[in-house]
């Protein structure tokens, strides 16, 4: 049976044009916020796309003009493909959820090409239904109109290797600071009352991360915030911005950032953490630095070639 891959992730407005429809997008899953009863979501998601797209677009400007998540993601495709192709030749597909290339354009390319078989790898290392649930939902979907066997790949929060490529990118910035801030993207507390794995798995990255640190150096206190909430939900705290005012004010000055739910540079990390979050400690007239992005760190590589190659056995 052909097997092939497929990369899942959120995607992102890869120009400025694109920012409006992919918030409308992002907005019409119900999966990620309900927006008043069902038969609303959409004409409210086009408002909040319509109101929210000037502000955005702003921010898109001061990095670049566009998200570069597809481009990372394509490449991390390209060297996990190159990884597998050591024993056997397994195509690698990219596929996001609200932006180009769609689930639906890469599986439809996959079928086109002869793929029986796609192992979907959610590239969110902690599960929650608001992303990893909604994207899982639609790729089973799509494939399953196309008539592909699947496999899926949904949580991996404590991979030994996803740790290691995080402590990595810790190390070569600890001595630095006094304090970690992990800053994972918040979820509706709701979510987690209604069973969400997806705070627990966070405390489990973070738990297996300093346990790693401890084996070998004694790590600065850290602290764990949440940040891109939008909608008008009680979310997570504390938030971001309001945990480095907070440390400051405990007399941090050094702050290492280390954002724990991302895989990939994109929005969160380019503009809310590099501009925004650093010039709120610039005012409080501390340090805010973060961690390099794993994009395609080589140990990271080596923990998506790890879970793929646990479901190459047939189904």
């Amino acid at each position: 049976m052909k097997t092939a891959v497929i990369l899942l992730n959120l995607g992102g407005p890869d120009t400025l044009s694109a920012v409006r429809p992919f918030l409308y997008n992002l907005f019409s899953d119900r999966d990620i916020i309900p927006l008043g009863p069902p038969f609303l979501q959409k004409p409210i998601a086009w408002l909040i796309s319509v109101f929210r797209a000037p502000k955005t677009k702003s921010a898109y400007r001061l990095i670049g003009g566009g998200s570069p998540i597809y481009e990372i993601t394509k490449n991390q495709a390209r060297l996990l493909e190159q990884a597998l192709s050591e024993s056997r030749e397994i195509p690698v597909y990219v596929g996001m959820r609200y932006w180009h290339p769609f689930i639906e354009e890469a599986l439809s390319e996959a079928k086109t090409e002869g793929i029986e078989r796609i192992i979907g790898l959610s590239l969110y290392p902690h599960y929650s239904r608001a992303t990893t649930g909604s994207t899982k939902k639609v790729f089973e979907e799509i494939a399953e109109k196309l008539g592909l066997q699947t496999d899926f790949i949904d949580s991996w929060y404590d991979h030994p290797l996803y740790i290691e490529a995080l402590v990595d990118l810790i190390m070569k910035n600890l001595s630095w600071a006094d304090v970690l801030l992990f800053s994972a993207h918040s979820l509706p507390e709701s979510f987690i009352r209604e069973g969400d794995p997806y705070l627990d798995e966070i405390l489990g990255t973070i738990g297996a991360i300093m346990k790693r640190l401890k084996s070998t150096v004694t790590p600065p206190p850290y602290m764990v915030s949440f940040q891109s909430r939008s909608g008008p939900v009680k979310w997570l705290e504390p938030s971001t911005d309001d945990a480095v005012v907070e440390l400051s004010k405990k007399g941090a000055k050094n702050i290492l950032v280390v954002p724990i739910s991302f895989v990939s540079d994109h929005i969160e990390t380019l503009y809310e953490i590099d501009i925004l979050y650093k010039e709120i400690a610039k005012k409080e007239g501390i340090n805010l630095q973060r961690i390099d992005s794993l994009n395609t760190h080589p140990l990271f590589i080596k923990a998506l070639e790890d879970l793929v190659r646990r479901r190459l056995q047939p189904l």
